[in-house]
């Protein structure tokens, strides 16, 4: 029986606008123009980077969709320029060409009208001849046509390898006129240079470029990429066997084809395979080169310092605690005071406890004692919003460790390292937990050896984002002084914050009793459903109403998930509508950004100083000059719309994401749905994020799951060992 072979409509119109387009799959709703039909019609489908005003030629069938109606769903698609004056207008107005607007397109197309696109093109300089273009315009709008023309090579390229086309503004800015050739060259290498693209997507590259699937360069570049991803599981390192079975299902490779890749590796210095002595066995590990030689000297150099002489004056330690207490009117417990003495007689000292334990008073204590024999003294910490903390609790100035080091954004490297070494007596490092070993690393190369190390943390907080476990690996190892503070002192005694954050690190469930004047709320409610619904009443209205706070700037919703109802991806989407439904709009990626949205930096970028997890506000657009600013802590960043993608909406943000801040209000979402990322110290960590009120909202089963599940995930990390050797 032969089977049916469906016919295509073919249909011809103009792009008229883009209701939704999503650039990791490349699918797009839109609504376009086509002679014989009264009002444009829908598309849907895969439509590369499309620009309103572009005449599209599409090959597709209608279908009815139950709720929006009838649809023309599109099989395939190819884009060109436009040629009526209205369709350009359009395509030039829809802020493809950075320097022209929508009022300046049509001043532009008055002058030209369909010979528009090829003054653009061939005499640019004509332009000089509309109101309000001037030379440095020209120069902006000479210079944007250009990059759309080669991104659209890229995008054009990269349709031809059956890739949506989504990423080609990212590769053209990595690679820029190489962007082509580099990508046939190796197209693997986009795994690590190009943000959002994983190893399978450049498979499917390769294998449409006919790379061979047993070629040695696919070989070793999936084991560096199943590397990148042990790593950001937060691995340092990865046990040879394991790593290999993972390989092997990734790459559906043999394991002899592989055997050779790691030797190759090893032979070209990627890698690092060491075989580790401990506990009765060996374990032989994979390292990438950096991450090795960073756990190496790091355990150097945390034994350098703490044997290395001191270069201040002695302190006369008690006189001082004396004079001190009666300074600052305070007393200091047992705890406290030998915290303080440890700091004074070592070079190296761990102070850990959690909140109300004393930790700031501490710190504040150790800055007047030293500040008697030194003025040289740096405070810092791995973030920006914890290092404005440090400062406001200190008193003192406090900045994070990437300027502390000197961070220089156009080599790529710090200025501060162990050949220019920091001037300092005295260095605390505040949140110390949130240190990965790579940051560790470069810190301490930096510190002078007579300087006075101090490393403040909780060590029941979430661990740091980036690889390994350095702060417990040095408690671990017992081979430093470390002070723990865990009194919890009368004035903190009054918040309920405090007590039950201390309650739930120890497994016990939180003492709740929701009367008005509390700091703590418990909202018991099962359905996910009806726990979003709660937290946009309480968001919107029930907080701000009856504590007097902004319910953008002052209030964090903080949840465990990233998906589901009450995952940070919906739970955005919601309060968006709720908070700011009506803000001028950009839409990139599938994501709606509007002028007046919480937004959050989801990447360190030096450039603009500003780092992963910084909250701040969409200030303003300029749509003609591709510009979104930001503001943050106050400053004022432009973001340029290919750069977007490192913003995402904040109203909700992930409890992992929210390391280092406080918030005024946090309200945290608890579903036993969540199960498999319900940790003990995952709440712990959302409750102390809380200033002055933490509501949760969820149910009583997915509270004592949390508290049960008291496993901290392994990390592979191998440093408390070398400590201890």
């Amino acid at each position: 029986m032969q089977s049916e072979v469906k016919t295509l409509t073919e249909l011809r119109g103009q792009l008229e606008r883009v209701t939704y387009a999503n650039e990791e799959n490349g699918y797009v709703i839109a609504k376009v123009r086509v002679r014989g039909y009264r009002d444009p019609i829908t598309v849907t489908g895969n439509i590369p980077s499309p620009v309103p005003g572009e005449v599209l030629c599409m090959s597709g069938e209608w279908h009815n969709h139950p709720k929006f109606g009838e649809q023309f769903k599109v099989a395939s698609c190819s884009c060109s320029v436009p040629a009526s004056v209205y369709g350009i207008e359009k395509y030039l107005g829809s802020g493809l060409i950075r320097g022209v607007g929508p009022i300046m397109a049509k001043r532009i197309v008055n002058a030209f009208g369909e010979k528009t696109l090829e003054v653009i093109e061939k005499s640019v300089e004509k332009l000089l001849r509309v109101e309000g273009i001037g030379r440095g315009r020209i120069g902006m709008i000479a210079k944007s046509w250009a990059e759309q023309k080669e991104i659209r090579s890229v995008m054009i390229f990269l349709q031809s390898c059956g890739i949506t086309s989504a990423y080609a503004a990212k590769i053209y800015k990595r690679y820029g006129n190489r962007s082509v050739a580099t990508v046939k060259e190796n197209p693997y290498r986009l795994t690590y240079d190009v943000a959002g693209i994983g190893f399978l997507t450049a498979d499917e590259i390769a294998r449409k470029l006919g790379f061979d699937e047993k070629s040695p360069v696919r070989a070793e570049s999936g084991i560096m990429f199943a590397l990148h991803e042990t790593a950001a599981e937060g691995h340092i390192y990865y046990p040879f066997e394991a790593l290999l079975s993972k390989c092997k299902e990734l790459l559906n490779a043999d394991e002899s084809v592989l055997k050779i890749a790691f030797q190759s590796l090893l032979a070209e210095n990627k890698i690092v395979i060491e075989d580790l002595h401990g506990n009765d066995r060996i374990i032989r590990g994979v390292f990438q080169t950096d991450f090795h030689a960073a756990e190496v000297q790091v355990a150097k150099m945390l034994k350098r310092i703490r044997d290395s002489a001191k270069n201040v004056k002695e302190i006369q330690i008690d006189k001082e605690l004396k004079d001190l207490q009666k300074k600052l009117s305070i007393t200091l417990a047992e705890k406290q005071i030998e915290a303080i003495k440890t700091v004074v007689a070592n070079k190296l000292t761990v102070i850990t406890g959690g909140p109300g334990t004393g930790k700031t008073t501490v710190t504040k204590a150790i800055l007047e004692i030293f500040s008697s024999v030194t003025d040289k003294i740096l405070l810092t910490a791995p973030t920006g919003r914890a290092a404005k903390r440090m400062s406001e609790t200190s008193g003192r100035s406090a900045k994070t460790v990437h300027r502390v080091l000197e961070f220089d954004p156009v080599t790529g490297k710090f200025k501060r390292n162990d050949e220019n070494r920091l001037v300092c007596d005295l260095l605390i490092l505040d949140e110390a937990s949130m240190t990965d070993m790579m940051l560790m690393y470069h810190l301490l190369k930096a510190v002078p050896e007579h300087a006075t190390l101090v490393l403040i943390g909780d060590i029941n907080q979430l661990p740091s984002v980036g690889a390994g476990s350095v702060l417990r690996d040095i408690i671990n190892s017992r081979v430093f002084r470390v002070a723990e503070l865990n009194e919890i002192f009368r004035q903190a005694r009054q918040s309920s914050i405090i007590i039950n954050a201390h309650e739930i690190i120890n497994g016990r469930y939180p003492k709740i009793d929701n009367k008005d004047g509390s700091d703590f709320y418990f909202v018991n409610e099962k359905d996910p459903e009806k726990i979003s619904d709660k937290i946009l009443l309480m968001v919107k209205e029930r907080i701000p109403g009856k504590f007097g706070v902004d319910p953008v700037k002052d209030v964090q919703v903080l949840t465990p998930v990233n998906r589901g109802t009450v995952g940070v991806a919906k739970l955005n989407e919601v309060l968006q509508e709720a908070l700011n439904p009506n803000g001028f709009e950009i839409v990139r990626g599938g994501c709606r950004y509007r002028v007046g949205d919480k937004v959050m930096q989801i990447r360190n970028n030096y450039d603009k100083n500003v780092f992963n997890g910084d909250i701040g506000v969409i200030s303003r657009a300029d749509r003609e000059n591709q510009i979104v600013c930001v503001n943050i802590d106050g400053n004022e960043l432009k973001y340029e719309y290919s750069e977007i993608d490192e913003l995402v909406l904040a109203y909700a943000v992930s409890i992992h994401k929210s390391q280092g801040s406080e918030y005024p209000v946090v309200v945290i979402p608890l579903v036993t749905a969540h199960y498999t990322m319900l940790q003990r110290n995952l709440v712990y960590t959302g409750i102390t994020r809380g200033k002055k009120l933490v509501v949760i909202i969820g149910s009583r089963e997915a509270m004592l799951f949390a508290l049960k599940n008291d496993k901290i995930a392994a990390r592979n990390t191998w440093l408390e060992e070398r400590l201890r050797n």
